[in-house]
Order: structure tokens, then sequence, then C-alpha cells
């Protein structure tokens, strides 16, 4: 068949956890664009009913918003529901969903925190987002690609899954968040994304007779109105010279969501500007 052919996904459903956010929304596109119905989930329905209003303007497209907290076992349940009573089942969820440090809020003052002094409680709040609600929503969702006998998961992770964070590159940059504390990369994220990287192998091949396949998908670092000293710095640490651009993605998720990755699973596709081969 044509080459066209195997990134072809018509009548396919795709779930993007993380829908109101930036790459949520990138993610959403590349997949409309070649045909599939798409399933927004976020906490912020807002940001989820505009993206949704952009994308039918550009594209011939089925959309369904729901309003989901991917830490609560019930409420990935009822997401699952509502998905299947629409569209009858779900070919291919993208575990996008992470925790983000609300400016204001005194608890996420210490997202930020030094390891010696990490509040334990917003540490497990990070863990129930970032790793808890990827597995539930594995969990979940898994049920009913045995149900219909397939399916593709793409387990979103970072940099800093595979390799310790380099805190050159806040020297000199201000903390938003909370000025007293220095800007760094938080030791939660690093551990949860490492965790990402097991949970799909252990899921690819605890499913792999199933034809459910599950890869990994990490990022570097992707421009969103940084502080010009960080984006220097980072510029300099990478090979490429540059962060990514929100839209640099899309090919690489689009490859592993649709049979072009056939024959692919429990694999880590690094997409990183050169990061990691320093």
């Amino acid at each position: 068949m044509g080459i066209e052919k195997y990134f072809d996904l018509k009548e396919k459903v795709a779930l993007i956890t993380g829908g109101a956010g930036l790459l949520g929304t990138q993610y959403a596109e590349a997949l409309a664009e070649v045909g599939a119905k798409i399933v927004l989930v976020d906490m912020n329905m807002k940001g989820c009913a505009e993206n949704a209003k952009q994308l039918e303007k550009r594209y011939p497209v089925q959309i369904l918003s729901i309003q989901t907290d991917v830490s609560k076992k019930r409420s990935v349940k009822e997401m699952v529901r509502k998905i299947v009573k629409r569209f009858g089942r779900i070919d291919i969820l993208i575990n996008n969903a992470a925790f983000t440090a609300k400016h204001g809020s005194k608890k996420h003052e210490g997202y930020f925190a030094p390891v010696e002094e990490y509040p334990v409680d917003l540490w497990e709040e990070v863990l129930s987002i970032n790793l808890t609600g990827m597995f539930l929503c594995s969990q979940e969702v898994g049920k009913q690609m045995l149900k219909q006998k397939g399916g593709v998961i793409i387990n979103v992770s970072s940099i800093y899954g595979l390799v310790g964070p380099d805190q050159r590159i806040y020297h000199g940059v201000k903390n938003p968040y909370n000025p007293f504390q220095k800007m760094n990369t938080p030791i939660v994220y690093s551990v949860t994304k490492g965790a990402v990287l097991s949970l799909t192998r252990y899921l690819a091949t605890y499913w792999a007779q199933k034809n459910i396949r599950v890869n990994c998908l990490t990022l570097g670092g992707v421009f969103e109105g940084h502080d010009k000293k960080f984006v220097k710095n980072y510029s300099l640490r990478t090979p490429l010279g540059r962060m990514a651009k929100k839209d640099e993605y899309k090919g690489a998720v689009l490859f592993l969501a649709s049979d072009a990755s056939s024959y692919m699973t429990g694999a880590n596709l690094v997409v990183d500007g050169g990061w990691t081969a320093w």
C-alpha cells in the first residue's frame, strides 16, 4: 500500500489526556489532520472547549471533551464509559497529562524546593497525576482495548527521565513561583518521568500478545515564553542550539499512533534536539 496509508487514522478514536495544554493541543491537531476522532481530557474544560472549537474550524473532525481527574479511579472509569458510549471504542491513548504548578498557590510554591526540604504532600500530589494517573488511564483504557482486541498507548516522558538534570542551566534564572527559592527541575518531576519508562516496558510486554502496543515518547524542552536567560542556557546545552517549537513533536506522535510503527512496542522514541547525545 502507499506510504500515506500507514499514517491514515480515519475512524480511529484517539484519547489525549492533558488535552487543554500546549502539547495536548498539538497532538490533537496532528491526529485530527489524518482523520482520527478526538477526545480531549483535562480538568480545564474551558481550555478543552477552546481547543475543540479551533480543531473543528480546521478539520472535519468529531471531538468529545471530558473533564477528568486522572488521579482518581472513579473519574477515569467514568471517562472511559462516556467515550465508549459516544464512539464505541478507544484506539489510541496518549498519556500526556502532568502536574502543573499554579501561580499564586501557597502549596505549589514548594514545587521547586531543594531535595532536603521537599514537601511530602506535594511529592504525593505530583506522583498521583504524573504516574498514578498514567497507570489508571492505561488500566481502564487497556480493559477496553482488550475487548476490542487491539490498541495503541503512548506514554509521554522527558529527557529528565533518562538523565539527571543539568543544574547549570538554571543559573541566573528567576523562580516565578517562589522568589526565595532557586529555580530547578524538581526531584519529583525527574522521578516520575523515569518511572514512565518502566511502566511503558512492563505494559508493552504484558499486553504484547493482545495486539496492544505501548511505547514511550521522550521529549526535550519546548519553548513557551520562558525566561530569556533560561532559553540561552538551555540552547547552549543542546546540540541543535535551541528549544523545541511547539509543533515539532507532531510527526513523532503520528508515527507512534499509526501503523507506521506497527512493529514497535516497549520502545522509547527520544526527540530532544540532541540533548542526550552529549
